[in-house]
């Protein structure tokens, strides 16, 4: 069974696999990453890395048994208890439930590790595959998305409002 785990090290050669095996895929539907991307690659991924351990993000990947990434998950921008979410499933993985999966349990994360309030997305009008995971993650629109955040393309803000988990057991549980 696939788990959600957080990017570390260990996983640049698998995610590297992934965005190289599925980069027409993901072009299709939102902006490119262009050559530069996997042209600096190690010095990118490590950059992350970096903003990770600051705090600035939280990036996760999905991982297969086989230890190959089907997805990543991603929450940038961490302020006031808010972040945006980003993610992208592999193509052979795309339509099944994966990605809806995946990010109702980013959700639950952000809420209860994060202690994250608010999370936002934004999608381009055209990506309805990706409008239809935040519904049914429930996230709702909220307004209209700056073209130059979208690759160009008009898109639309999602929002999902986290209840904080408790991690004390109250009493009437007794």
């Amino acid at each position: 069974m696939p788990e959600l785990k957080r990017l570390h090290a260990g996983h640049a050669p698998a995610v590297l696999a992934f965005e190289l095996a599925n980069r027409a895929y993901f072009a299709a539907s939102v902006p490119d990453r262009g050559d530069d991307f996997f042209d600096q690659f190690t010095d990118r991924y490590n950059a992350l890395l970096a903003e990770q351990e600051a705090g600035i993000c939280a990036f996760h990947v999905l991982v297969a048994e086989d230890g190959s990434v089907l997805g990543r998950f991603n929450l940038v921008d961490i302020e006031d208890h808010a972040a945006e979410l980003g993610y992208r499933v592999a193509e052979h993985v795309a339509g099944r439930g994966v990605a809806t999966t995946t990010v109702r349990e980013l959700c639950q994360l952000a809420a209860g590790q994060y202690r994250l309030r608010t999370l936002r997305a934004a999608t381009v009008r055209q990506n309805a595959a990706s409008q239809k995971v935040l519904t049914k993650a429930g996230f709702v629109p909220v307004g209209p998305a700056d073209p130059a955040h979208l690759g160009g393309k008009p898109g639309t803000w999602y929002q999902r409002d986290l209840v904080v988990l408790s991690t004390e057991v109250g009493d009437s549980d007794h």
